[in-house]
C-alpha cells in the first residue's frame, strides 16, 4: 500500500500551482516522486514554484496558462507533452474570489468568477482527457469548498461556482471511469492564503470561522498536499466521484461549547 502512493514516473499539471493551496499541493506531488508542472498567469510566480520542484530533484517545465482561454490551455498540453511524453494527473485549483452583496452584484463580475473556477476547470478537463485517457490511470483532482455544503455572507457568485464543480466533478467521474480517470475534489476548510487572507485574518468573520473549527485553528496550506497525493496514486484506484473536505472538522460540527 504504501508503494501505490509512490509517483514516480508520473508527471502532473497543477493549473493555479503557483500560490495558495495550488502551490502546496504542487509541492506535494514533487516531493512523493511526480514531475510536476505548476502553472499559472504570472511567469515570475511560475518560475519560482519550479525552482523549488527542482531543489526536491523531479522534473518541471515552466509555461504559462490561462484557464480563461481554451487555447492557452491547448497550448499548455502540447507543451507538457512534448516535454514529458504524458500526463497522468490534473489538478484544477485556479481561482479567485470577492465579497459583494448578492442583490447589486456586478452581472460582469459573477461571469468571470463562474468563467475561471467552472468553465476554466471544464476547458482543463477537456483538453486533457486525451492525455489522460492514454495512461489508463489518469486522475482529475478539482477543488471545491465549504461554500459548496454551507452558505458563507455574500459569496454567492464563488458559491455556486464551488458547487458547481462538484456537478462537474461527479458527472466526469461516471463518464470517464471506464477510460480508467478517477475525478475527485477537494474541499478545504479555511486556509489563510492569497485569496482570502484579508476576508478572515483578525475580522469577525475569521474569528466566526475558528469558533464552528472544533481544531479550534486554520489549515496550514501543506496539510492539504496528503489527500491530493493520495488522490492522485494508485491507492486510489476505485476511488472516484468523491469530495472530501479538510476542514478541521468543521462540516462534521454542531455545537462546540
Amino acid at each position: 500500500m504504501l508503494q501505490s502512493l509512490d509517483l514516480s514516473g508520473r508527471v502532473a499539471v497543477v493549473i493555479g500551482g503557483t500560490s495558495g493551496l495550488g502551490r502546496a499541493v504542487a509541492l506535494g506531488l514533487a516531493e512523493q516522486g511526480a514531475d510536476v508542472v505548476p502553472t499559472g498567469r504570472r511567469m515570475e510566480q511560475i518560475e519560482a514554484v519550479c525552482a523549488e520542484i527542482t531543489e526536491r530533484r523531479r522534473r518541471t517545465l515552466a509555461h504559462m496558462a490561462d484557464v480563461g482561454s481554451r487555447a492557452s490551455v491547448d497550448a499548455l498540453r502540447d507543451a507538457v507533452l512534448k516535454e514529458f511524453g504524458h500526463v497522468d494527473i490534473l489538478v484544477n485549483a485556479a481561482g479567485f474570489t470577492f465579497r459583494s452583496p448578492s442583490a447589486t452584484m456586478a452581472e460582469e463580475k459573477w461571469s468571470a468568477l463562474l468563467d475561471t473556477h467552472l468553465n476554466g476547470a471544464l476547458r482543463a478537463c477537456q483538453s486533457f482527457y486525451e492525455p489522460l485517457k492514454a495512461t489508463e490511470h489518469g486522475r482529475v483532482i478539482n477543488f471545491g469548498s465549504l461554500t459548496s455544503f454551507v452558505g458563507f455572507h455574500e459569496v454567492a457568485a464563488y458559491a455556486a461556482a464551488k458547487t458547481a464543480i462538484l456537478g462537474l466533478t461527479r458527472s466526469l467521474a461516471c463518464e470517464w471511469a471506464k477510460d480508467g480517470i478517477c475525478v475527485n475534489a477537494i474541499a478545504p476548510g479555511v486556509f489563510p492564503t492569497e485569496l482570502n487572507r484579508k476576508l478572515i485574518m483578525g475580522t469577525p468573520r475569521g474569528n466566526e470561522l475558528l469558533m464552528r473549527t472544533p481544531m479550534g485553528r486554520f489549515g496550514k496550506p501543506e496539510e492539504i498536499a496528503g489527500l491530493a497525493v493520495l488522490l492522485a496514486s494508485d491507492a486510489a484506484s476505485f476511488l472516484t466521484g468523491q469530495c472530501i473536505a479538510v476542514d478541521g472538522g468543521f462540516l462534521a460540527s454542531g455545537v462546540n461549547c
